[in-house]
């Protein structure tokens, strides 16, 4: 891990910018993808997971043809220095295909998912800021509603009042009306009925 970290930015200092991690954790993150990468060789269905997990992982980074270039030939230089003519040429032209495709995948990925994935963000912030604007609209409208409430509250108690005086009124003019009948009535049985010509004249 450390031997490949090292043959990677020896090869290519302006590199050493795109990763922030400690030296001894990205040499261990090389290591285990190059190992993944290897392992999974044999099943074109296992490779093609593994890689897609890879370029998924490395969104972030700008991943050029040039780049990838000198990715694959220090690891291919680091490989044949250090294993010498156990590195076969077919070997070499093997981890030259697998490394031309992982590469190649990881810059298919970034053009293809990270404009999806930013459109998938902008429209979950767009999402979002709308069910907050829905919710402060639902806030203000409960507000106003429970305000119009109060009103008519106020209103529906200034109609009790206004009935109950109308009662009030009616009640008294009709007892008015009782009171006035009952006289009447009174007069009318004090009132002597005429019984002869001169009397039916004189009332």
């Amino acid at each position: 891990g450390e031997a490949i970290y090292a043959a990677l930015f020896d090869s290519a200092p302006s590199l050493q910018s795109l990763f922030k991690t400690a030296r001894s954790v990205m040499a261990m993150r090389f290591m285990n993808g190059l190992n993944s990468i290897i392992s999974a060789a044999t099943s074109p269905s296992a490779l093609k997971v593994q890689v897609e997990t890879l370029g998924f992982q490395h969104l972030d980074l700008e991943v050029t043809v040039p780049r990838v270039i000198i990715f694959r030939d220090a690891i291919i230089d680091l490989f044949t220095m250090e294993m010498g003519a156990r590195f076969t040429n077919k070997a070499k032209l093997g981890f030259l295909a697998l490394l031309n495709y992982v590469g190649g995948a990881y810059i298919y990925i970034r053009r293809e998912y990270a404009v999806r994935i930013k459109i998938i963000n902008a429209s979950w912030r767009t999402a979002n800021n709308k069910a907050a604007d829905f919710m402060d609209a639902g806030a203000q409208g409960e507000e106003g509603e429970a305000k119009e409430g109060e009103g008519d509250g106020g209103e529906a108690k200034e109609e009790t009042a206004q009935e109950k005086q109308d009662d009030a009124t009616q009640a008294s003019e009709v007892q008015a009306a009782r009171a006035s009948g009952e006289a009447q009535g009174k007069n009318n049985m004090n009132m002597k009925v005429p019984t002869t010509f001169n009397e039916m004249f004189m009332f």
